[in-house]
Order: structure tokens, then sequence, then C-alpha cells
């Protein structure tokens, strides 16, 4: 799975860790977190977020 990046305080969000506090849990893709899950640094919404690209 793919992680993503939060274009306003560099927040990685990756779907092996999940979000525990707030209510994610392990191997969710970001593409399933629910429409109204916030970044949990600056609470931004998953629109500020892009893929990392790999190298």
């Amino acid at each position: 799975m793919e992680k993503y990046i939060c274009k306003i305080c560099k927040y990685i969000y990756d779907p092996a860790k999940g979000d525990a506090k707030g209510g994610i849990k392990e191997g969710t893709s970001f593409e399933d977190l629910p429409h109204d899950w916030v970044c949990p640094l600056c609470k931004k919404g998953k629109e500020v977020f892009e893929k990392v690209e790999e190298k």
C-alpha cells in the first residue's frame, strides 16, 4: 500500500501503521479512510495529501 504525505505539515500517512489516535486500524489504505478523516497534526482534510513517490 502506498504512503501519502500532507502538503501542509509533512505528516506521512502509512497504511501499515494506520492512525490509532484517529481510530484508523493498521492496514487501512488511504483510499479507504473516511471522507471526514483529517491529518492528526494539522487537522487538514485528505485533499491536502499527495502520494509519496518511492525512489
